[in-house]
């Protein structure tokens, strides 16, 4: 029997995705709700309809029981026969997607929002769930800035291959699921490491300086071409390549060791990035100065870079380090990392 919230009014529209849309409700038990619809399709026929119905339905009734602070609470499920309707904890601090598109987080709250969404996985992995569909657009905030995961959109793996391009997921499928094999909890793993390597990089690079995920995955060794902004240390490097390998077996067995290795990374790095097609810019603070590190991109084979430090109040600017003119990317690659000191 599903479970239907009382007195729910619908505010406005929040958005929408592949499978429904969302809204802002209010009910007279939890206040301020979020309540996504998910509605046939006129292109689905009643056995597709009744396959995907079935499956939401499952796992929403199994998600409702799964009581986590790192998980968005399912409250109650309405269904008639063309939708069906979830009432769930509403996050005020939406997704961090729209932080992905603003451009790269820090170290230190990538590290964050990566620990609270372990815990809520393993949880969801001791309950044998799956989550299936992590990314930065399915990791909400509440009011005090907790990550949650959100939205169990894919839920089975027929719906997996089936919807997953059409939904914008392809980018976070494992080699092993685009080769035939199932999803399983180190796959939620791969989809977080993707996630990580997203966050710390913001969509600009991620867009320009790596290969189409959909399609470079499913060839193998994507982890090891992967482009990264220099300032991003080595120890976060090998342990999003170890999240993002080709062999499952070669990743963390579960959300506990995936949590202690990323515990433990280091986050001293503060430095405000900002990514455009042709230019990296790090901007921090530090004694009444302003440190500034600036690298542009020619072209693909031209770059060159300098950093600086200039006074906030009086005082004269002094030069930190810059290439020898234009140089190649393995040299500015090598050199920034060297500057960073990662």
């Amino acid at each position: 029997m599903s479970r239907v919230v009382p007195n729910l009014q619908i505010v406005r529209k929040l958005g929408e995705g592949h499978f429904g849309e969302v809204f802002l409700g209010q009910d007279g038990v939890h206040g301020e709700v979020a309540v996504k619809v998910i509605a046939r399709k006129p292109e689905n026929d009643d056995a597709e309809w009744l396959a995907i119905r079935q499956a939401f339905l499952a796992e929403a009734r199994h998600l409702s029981s799964a009581t986590h602070r790192n998980v968005v609470q399912v409250y109650g499920i309405d269904e008639s026969a063309e939708n069906i309707r979830f009432t769930m904890a509403y996050c005020p601090g939406g997704s961090l997607h729209a932080r992905y598109e603003g451009g790269p987080l820090s170290l230190s709250t990538v590290r964050r929002h990566a620990l609270d969404v372990l815990i809520g996985l393993g949880a969801l992995h001791g309950r044998g769930m799956l989550h299936r569909d992590i990314k930065p657009g399915n990791i909400l905030l509440d009011h005090l800035g907790m990550a949650k995961l959100g939205d169990f959109g894919l839920v089975t793996d027929n719906l997996l291959l089936g919807y997953g391009s059409a939904a914008g997921y392809a980018d976070h499928i494992a080699w092993e699921i685009w080769h035939g094999g199932g999803t399983s909890v180190r796959s939620d793993i791969w989809a977080l490491g993707m996630t990580i390597y997203r966050l710390l990089h913001g969509e600009v690079w991620y867009i320009f300086q790596n290969e189409s995920p959909q399609d470079a995955v499913k060839k193998g060794g994507f982890a090891k071409r992967l482009r990264w902004l220099p300032h991003v240390p080595k120890s976060w490097r090998r342990v999003i390549r170890k999240m993002l390998a080709d062999d499952p077996y070669d990743r963390y067995a579960n959300a506990d060791q995936a949590l202690n290795a990323i515990s433990g990374l280091p986050i001293d790095s503060v430095w405000d990035t900002t990514v455009a097609p042709n230019l990296v810019r790090w901007e921090t603070q530090s004694a009444g100065r302003l440190k500034v590190v600036q690298w542009q991109l020619h072209s693909l084979r031209q770059h060159e870079w300098k950093a600086w430090s200039e006074p906030l109040g009086d005082g004269r600017v002094k030069t930190l380090g810059q290439s020898q003119g234009v140089i190649s990317r393995s040299a500015v690659d090598r050199e920034l990392e060297d500057f960073f000191c990662v």
